[in-house]
This record gives C-alpha cells, structure tokens and sequence, in this order.
C-alpha cells in the first residue's frame, strides 16, 4: 500500500475517533440534563457553547492532519463514529452513569441526615417551645389591643360630648 492511502485511512480513523469523543463528550451533558434540571435558555446555551467547542476540534483535526482542506469523507467517518457510539454503548453509560451518581448522592444524603438527627431533634424541641412562647404573646398582645381599643373610643366618645 502506499503511503498517501495510509495517510488517508489514518486520516478517516481519527475522523471516526473524533466522532466517537463528540459524542461522549455530549453524553456527559446529558448525564448532567437528568442529575439537574435545566431550562431550555441552559440547554440552549450549552447546546452552542459545546457546538462551538466541537467546531473548534473539528477544525484543528482537518487543520492538523489535511492542511485545513475539509474531506467530505472525513465528516462521514465522524457522522459515522458518532451514529455507532449512539447506537452502541451511550443509551448504557448514560442510564449506569446517572444510577451511580444518584446512589451516590443518596448515600451522602442519609449519612447527613444520620449526623444532623440530634440537632434536628434539638431544633423541633426549640421550635415547640418559640412556638408556645409567641402563641401566647400573641393572644396577650390582642387581648391588649381590644382593651386599648375599647378605651380610646370610650374616649372619644366622652370627649365628643363635651
């Protein structure tokens, strides 16, 4: 084989390979999509910062390996490289990926939970006895209110008719 046919399949594997990264690259924000919920002005900004990101890659790989001249085989290998990830192994690292980050949240959440129990239960204890303390202040604080009340139209009304 000759060294320019070499070249040119080297050329279409990493074409192939940069597909496949895309790709997984991609799949990294998906995983992060279903962990926390995004509004679609995120998605959308995410979406175009990594499309730029990726049309950056792309044009460092033409420029490095074909002098910037684009190959349309070259943007096959990489339709091609990403529709095999697609198809193959992303639906799996997508699903396992996001099931482990999320039991791993769940364990921390109930090792916290496990440490805060007694202040939890300190808190309520406070929070019974404020709420008591203020319920009664209040019912005080309105039976003051009524009799003030009930005063100052008295005086009103006594001063009125003089």
């Amino acid at each position: 084989m000759s060294q320019n046919i070499i070249d040119e399949v080297t050329f279409l594997l990493h074409s192939f390979l940069l597909g496949i990264i895309i790709t997984f690259v991609y799949d990294g924000f998906l995983i992060l999509r279903r962990l926390i919920r995004h509004s679609l002005f995120l998605i959308s900004l995410e979406d175009m910062v990594f499309w730029i990101a990726c049309a950056i890659g792309v044009f460092y790989m033409l420029y490095e390996e074909n002098n910037g001249i684009l190959r349309w085989f070259a943007v096959f290998g990489a339709a091609l490289g990403m529709i095999a990830y697609k198809k193959s192994v992303s639906p799996l690292i997508i699903h396992f990926v996001t099931l482990i980050v999320k039991r791993i949240f769940w364990v921390f959440a109930g090792f916290f939970r496990f440490l805060s129990r007694p202040f939890r239960f300190v808190g309520k204890k406070v929070y019974g006895v404020w709420k008591r303390f203020f319920s009664k202040g209040r019912k005080v604080g309105k039976c003051a209110k009524n009799k003030l009340t009930y005063r100052l139209k008295l005086l009103k009304i006594t001063l009125c008719k003089r």
